[in-house]
């Protein structure tokens, strides 16, 4: 496929069915086998979900995928009914519905990465196996087959490198309107949209589209706080808290078992990244020189946010975007993997 062609249907069609069989495929034991017994996260989404905001004030106000899982699982609990009467009266239509509804992300992701790494220069062939690499992580099993809303935040990283990328002003209206409710980290990745966007949506509009969302975001957190009788500043001081987690994230970053977390990321695939940068300057510039700003920052705020989380695996699967094209241009343009392309390897 040409660099700057559109995709046809049935290309993007096939894609996104790879992606979802990779995700789903992977994530369903996880679905099925997990206990709950100890997971936090997972019991404040699963209240969210129906109806329950009293949980835990870091949760409470991303409310998007717990509305939709709810929204898939009403039509589930009645076909349990028929077939797993005992079933209907238990978590496993909700849970089914988070794995739905998270699966469909993750594969959107997957598509969206796919045509992103082509946009820098990445053949079709080694974009499938950057998102291969991507969705076969350990925390695409845990994002999918988990009652979690990482997907949507994934979703809203892919997009706002692709719309920075291909000049597509609904990709960013989508990250700016949606950003906030994924997570309220958010706030970091919006500096990204507002200097690298302009290309795709004028700044003007980006200003009234961020004045909106913040009204939007205010009112959600508003309601929310009304119906279940707490102060605003509740939200603030646990925001101001996570400020806190960033010498403990440093420390463990530099620890054994930090740097393995680190790895784990996207595991053997890390290999890649590795074997990109050996084999001289020639040979780095071969696909360094593709990569741009956004791509680099994007590193940057992926950092903030594991350092102001502590969970550093987490949140470093947000580089996935970074991390594919670097993976696909990797594969596509540096000597040690010319053999890919039918060339042998010389000197």
């Amino acid at each position: 496929m040409p660099l700057n062609s559109t995709p046809n249907l049935r290309t993007l069609v096939c894609v996104y069915l790879f992606s979802l069989g990779l995700i789903i495929g992977s994530a369903y034991t996880m679905y099925v086998h997990f206990d709950f017994s100890h997971s936090v996260d997972t019991k404040s989404y699963l209240k969210m979900a129906q109806g329950d905001f009293n949980v835990t004030v870091t949760h409470r106000y991303r409310v998007i995928i717990p509305a939709l899982a709810a929204a898939v699982a009403w039509p589930l609990e009645q076909i349990y009914t028929g077939i797993w009467p005992a079933r209907a009266e238990t978590l496993w239509p909700l849970r089914l519905g988070f794995f739905l509804v998270n699966s469909t992300l993750l594969a959107l992701v997957g598509l969206i990465l796919c045509r992103t790494c082509q946009l820098y220069g990445a053949t079709f062939w080694s974009s499938v196996i950057a998102i291969t690499a991507v969705l076969t992580s350990r925390w695409a099993v845990y994002t999918a087959g988990l009652p979690l809303i990482d997907s949507l935040y994934l979703l809203v990283f892919a997009l706002a490198i692709y719309g920075i990328k291909a000049r597509s002003k609904w990709a960013l209206v989508f990250c700016i309107l949606i950003g906030p409710h994924a997570k309220e980290s958010f706030i970091f990745l919006a500096p990204l949209l507002f200097f690298f966007g302009k290309n795709a949506l004028s700044r003007p509009w980006q200003v009234l589209l961020f004045v909106a969302s913040a009204i939007l975001a205010y009112s959600v957190r508003y309601l929310i706080d009304q119906q279940i009788q707490v102060e605003q500043t509740q939200s603030i001081n646990n925001a101001l808290n996570h400020f806190n987690n960033i010498l403990i994230s440093i420390r463990r970053v530099f620890s054994p078992k930090g740097i393995g977390e680190v790895f784990s990321v996207f595991g053997i695939f890390t290999l890649v990244i590795f074997a990109g940068l050996l084999g001289g300057k020639a040979a780095r510039q071969t696909w360094l020189r593709n990569l741009d700003a956004p791509l680099f920052w994007l590193l940057v705020i992926v950092l903030i946010h594991a350092l102001l989380s502590s969970d550093i695996g987490r949140m470093s699967y947000l580089s996935a975007p970074a991390f594919a094209v670097a993976c696909a241009l990797i594969l596509d343009r540096h000597p040690f993997f010319s053999f890919l392309s039918g060339k042998e390897i010389t000197g």
